[in-house]
Formats: structure tokens, C-alpha cells, sequence
């Protein structure tokens, strides 16, 4: 593709979809946008297991500036997202924009044209002035590195790769994992299965889903007056930004999380050795907080039985667990969630002078406030680096950086910018402050989950507040970035790439790389990380999400 676009979007689920509907409200229709599949949907499109809903409100898992007055229940099952995303398409007319089949496969940036060329697999190449990431967190899902399973003879899937096809009627059926999507299949697997096995690593901690359904006469009232609804995703809003105090941190308020759970756990389960099988011995928020009233009572069904001996080998008939007994199976389902990139890139991205992303962020990710990297122009993530929600809407978060990423694009067409790179020690400067921030919090307190690289470093979770997360985006500050607006010179500059010595496990990793005879390159003893707080911005862009959220 010779032509060039101003803003080329990677992925065509609620982040690249959000995006374009902001740059077209901004009155940007130069973009194109790029989907691996053959539809628009991002993860909804691809979680169709049974029972697959939302555990955040649909009220609060919606954006604010497209509010949809018609859902059916305070938590949609996941074909009415899909309905809701497809809604956003057909609406703002989408379709025109997007390129399907088209999996990008390495973005790399030239420095005399300061354009970015993103190449596909068999396919054309695409050039833009500005590109946005917005693949999306939950995007890969593949099988688990388990000692015989190529060798087991029976059905198998990824719970996000649900054979619809394939009859569980009758079947021996095994559930691997229990995590968000587990305690949604499990409940409805037990309702055909002949029996269902559920093989558990770590118990959750469960809180009862406040589901109900909309009345048809609050959807009339929705639609007709829109500021009740506002009101609602408020009341949702802040009722989820309340729980940061014991999720994000171990506090007092912890404890009655934890109280709350141990209750639910005892009110549903009556079996003393299936209670204490079932009961985490880690605090509340360390792990997803999971959010279901029909679990609990799906494991006590005469056709299920917890199964919470670790796996030794999956066998051709089955799964042989570490107590010897092997256990077969017809069906084997992994429930084993997704391939997060807490560390590398999605694909490979190549920035200034050649610099490789992918190294950069081989011991964890780091981001500008979650949108810019230092040495890639040009170039925003949605749900980028330490953006993670443990306590509310992703929705919320994905709003404000797209936001962000949007002004920040109106700017560089608006004042003729070629080049928009943010400061290097403006982002070390941003990330130490994070890393110590994420130091207090409960993910960093030394328990293990998905949000951790391998060293314990995390890349993953805001350390804070949503509305902290919203108010750090509000306003793009010029200063934080480099600009240039003419051709660049011929001789190219040298430039540091930004590792960050941001305290933790994270610096810990390079020196044992260093004790192991590995030493820092010159570049690497020359990175510092600036131990100061980020600046303060506006809080108009936080009020304006609370007040639409």
C-alpha cells in the first residue's frame, strides 16, 4: 500500500472501535483499521462458551459518550456485548474503515519520513503517520504446556476456541482451571455432561453477582430520559471505585472483603472438606476477585466433583493427577485464560535508529502513562502498560487513554508535528514513580498471579483509583514530548533505550543478569530512572468519565 493514512488502528475489538468513533467525533476519517478475524468483537467475538458474561455491570461496560439504554440485565451474557459493539459499527458506519483478515505481523518506523509501515502476513503493507495498538489484553489464547497432552486421544479446546459443534451429552467432560471463565462454564456444563470434573491449581475468592434483570419500563426511562441513566452508571461507578481501598491495597477493608467471601463460601457450601478445598489461602485482590452465584452450587451436583490434586500428566484416555489415580475423560476443556504480554510485544515493533521494542520489554513492559514509549514516535497503546483494573470498569480506563491518544493525534495534525516522542525522562520519571507506588499494593505483596512477569515484576495494574487513572490523562502536556516539524538530518543521532531502574524486581532481574556474567551494555549503565512524582493535570477528564460512568 503506497499511500499513506494519518492513523492506522490495529485491532477492531472495544479499544480500536472506541478509537475510531473519537477521531470521527473529532472530525478525523483519514484512518484505516486492521483485524486479524473476518468480524469486529475483539474477545467477545471469540468467549462464546456457555455461560459467557460480563462480571463488570453493563451499565459501567459500556463507553460513556455511547451509552446503550436497552440492556436486558445489570451483567449481559457476552452475545449482547457483541450486539453493543456491533451497534458501535453499523452506527458510525464503521465497516468503510476496516481491513479484515488482516494480521499484522511487525511495525517499523522510518526515520526520514517519520511514518510508520505496519506488514502483514501475505498481504499488503500499510503506512501511516500515526499508528494506535489497540490489540487488546485478552487477545491470544492457546493450550497449556502440559506433560502429555499431545498425546491424549480424546476432544479438546480453549474455552475461547468453544466447539459448538461437539455434543457434551453424555460425556465425561474436564474443566482445567478455575478462574473467570471456569466459574461460568462449570454451571452450565453440570446441566448436560454425564459428569463434569473440575481440576483446580488455586481456589478464588467468590462474591455473589447483584444480576437482575431491566425492567422494561427503567430501559423506556433510560432512553427517554438519559440523565437517569447517567445517574445509575454512577451509582455502579462509584460503588466499584469504593472496593480500591481493600482490593488494591490490604487493608481493614480487606479483611471485611475477605469476611464477606468466607460467608458466601459458608452460606452455599455445607461440606466442611469442600469448604476448606474451596478457600484461598491468599487476600483478597491478590488474584481476579471471581463474581458468581451459581459456581458454588454447580461443584455440589451428583455428575461434578473438585478435583485439587495437581496434574502429574495428561495420559491418551485422560488426566493422571499427582495422587496416582488417572481419571478419564471424553472432552477436556482448558479454562486456562489467556497469553497476557507482560513482557515483549505482540508483534514485532522496531522505533528510531532501529531500537526493538521487543528487547526493551523482554524483562517487562513500561509505558508513558500507558499510551507513549520513549524512542517510538507516533505510536499509542490502548490498555497499555500498568493500566489494569483490579477493582472497576476496563472500559473506564480504555476510555480515558483513548481520550488521550486522540487529543494527542488532533495535535500532531493540528500543528504539523512529524515526529511526537515522548521524553525519556519523562517516562522514567513517570515509571519509577508507578513501581514504587505498586510496591504497597496487594499484587506486589508476594503473592503469584497473571499480572506478575516470572521476577515478580508487574507491568499489568495501576497502582490506584480509577479516577486517579482518568485525571493523569486528562490534558496532553506538550512538554512531555519531543516534537519535530521539519525533515530530519541526514546523520542520525544516538540514542539510549529506556530501561528503567525503577526499584523492585524489575531492577533485581539486571542484576542477577549482571551476577551471572552477563554485564550492562554501555547503554544500559547509562539509563537512570528519576525518582519523582508525574506531574498533576486537569481533572475535567475525570469528572467527565465519572460523570458518564
Amino acid at each position: 500500500m503506497s499511500d499513506t493514512t494519518t492513523v492506522l488502528i490495529i485491532g477492531a475489538g472495544f479499544a480500536g472501535l472506541g478509537t475510531a468513533v473519537r477521531l470521527l467525533k473529532q472530525g478525523i476519517d483519514d484512518f484505516v483499521i486492521l483485524e486479524r478475524a473476518g468480524e469486529v468483537g475483539g474477545t467477545w467475538r471469540d468467549n462464546t462458551y456457555p455461560g459467557a458474561a460480563c462480571d463488570v455491570p453493563s451499565l459501567l461496560y459500556s463507553y460513556s459518550f455511547e451509552q446503550n439504554p436497552n440492556w436486558s440485565r445489570a451483567y449481559s451474557g457476552s452475545s449482547e456485548i457483541l450486539d453493543y459493539i456491533k451497534g458501535l459499527v453499523d452506527k458510525h458506519a464503521l465497516s468503510r474503515f476496516i481491513r479484515f483478515h488482516v494480521n499484522v505481523t511487525g511495525l517499523v518506523f522510518d526515520d526520514d519520513s517519520a511514518t510508520w509501515t505496519a506488514e502483514t502476513d501475505g498481504g499488503p503493507s500499510y503506512r501511516a503517520r500515526t499508528v494506535v495498538v489497540a490489540s487488546g489484553p485478552l487477545s491470544n489464547a492457546s493450550l497449556p504446556d502440559i506433560r502429555g497432552l499431545e498425546t491424549y486421544i480424546g476432544h479438546k479446546f480453549h474455552s475461547a476456541r468453544w466447539d459448538h459443534d461437539y455434543d457434551m451429552a453424555d460425556k465425561r467432560v474436564a474443566v482445567i482451571g478455575t478462574g473467570a471463565s471456569a466459574v461460568q462454564i462449570v454451571p452450565e456444563l453440570v446441566k448436560t455432561a454425564r459428569s463434569v470434573k473440575v481440576f483446580q491449581r488455586t481456589p478464588g475468592w467468590v462474591l455473589p453477582r447483584p444480576d437482575f434483570p431491566h425492567p422494561r419500563v427503567a430501559r423506556a426511562a433510560f432512553s427517554q430520559v438519559p440523565v437517569l441513566q447517567s445517574t445509575a452508571r454512577q451509582a455502579w461507578f462509584w460503588a466499584h471505585e469504593v472496593m480500591a481501598v481493600g482490593m488494591v491495597w490490604d487493608t481493614s477493608a480487606t479483611t471485611v472483603i475477605q469476611w464477606a467471601a468466607k460467608a458466601n463460601l459458608r452460606r452455599q457450601v455445607k461440606d466442611r472438606w469442600l469448604r476448606k478445598q474451596l478457600t484461598p489461602e491468599f487476600r483478597p485482590g491478590c488474584k481476579r476477585m471471581l463474581m458468581t452465584n451459581d459456581y458454588y452450587p454447580a461443584l455440589q451436583r451428583d455428575n461434578c466433583k473438585l478435583i485439587s490434586w495437581p496434574i502429574a500428566t495428561i495420559s491418551p484416555t485422560g488426566i493422571r493427577t499427582a495422587d496416582g489415580i488417572e481419571h478419564e475423560v471424553d472432552c477436556i476443556v482448558f479454562a486456562t485464560g489467556f497469553d497476557v504480554c507482560k513482557a515483549g510485544t505482540p508483534f514485532p515493533i522496531s522505533g528510531v535508529d532501529g531500537r526493538k521494542l521487543g528487547e526493551e520489554w523482554s524483562h517487562g513492559a513500561y509505558a508513558y502513562k500507558s499510551v507513549s514509549v520513549s524512542g517510538y514516535p507516533n505510536l499509542f497503546f490502548t490498555f497499555g502498560p500498568n493500566s489494569g483494573p483490579g477493582h472497576n470498569s476496563a472500559l473506564v480506563y480504555m476510555e480515558a487513554e483513548i481520550r488521550y491518544i486522540v487529543d494527542a493525534i488532533r495535535m500532531i495534525i493540528d500543528r504539523g508535528f512529524q515526529t511526537f516522542d515522548v521524553k525519556e525522562v519523562r517516562q522514567n520519571r513517570y515509571h519509577a514513580h508507578i513501581q514504587r507506588r505498586l510496591a504497597a499494593t496487594t499484587w506486589n505483596s508476594g503473592c503469584k498471579s497473571w499480572y506478575l512477569t516470572e521476577d515478580g515484576y508487574n507491568g499489568t495494574m495501576y497502582p490506584g483509583f480509577a479516577t486517579q487513572f482518568v485525571r493523569q490523562l486528562a490534558r496532553v502536556e506538550l512538554d512531555d514530548y519531543l516534537t519535530r516539524s521539519q525533515p530530519p538530518a541526514r546523520k542520525k543521532p544516538q540514542r539510549t533505550r529506556p530501561e528503567l531502574a525503577a526499584g523492585g524486581s524489575h531492577s533485581a532481574s539486571k542484576v542477577r543478569r549482571q551476577r551471572n556474567g552477563d554485564p550492562a551494555s554501555s547503554d544500559e549503565r547509562r539509563r537512570k530512572a528519576v525518582r519523582r512524582s508525574a506531574p498533576t493535570t486537569s481533572s475535567d477528564a475525570a469528572s467527565q468519565v465519572v460523570d458518564g460512568a
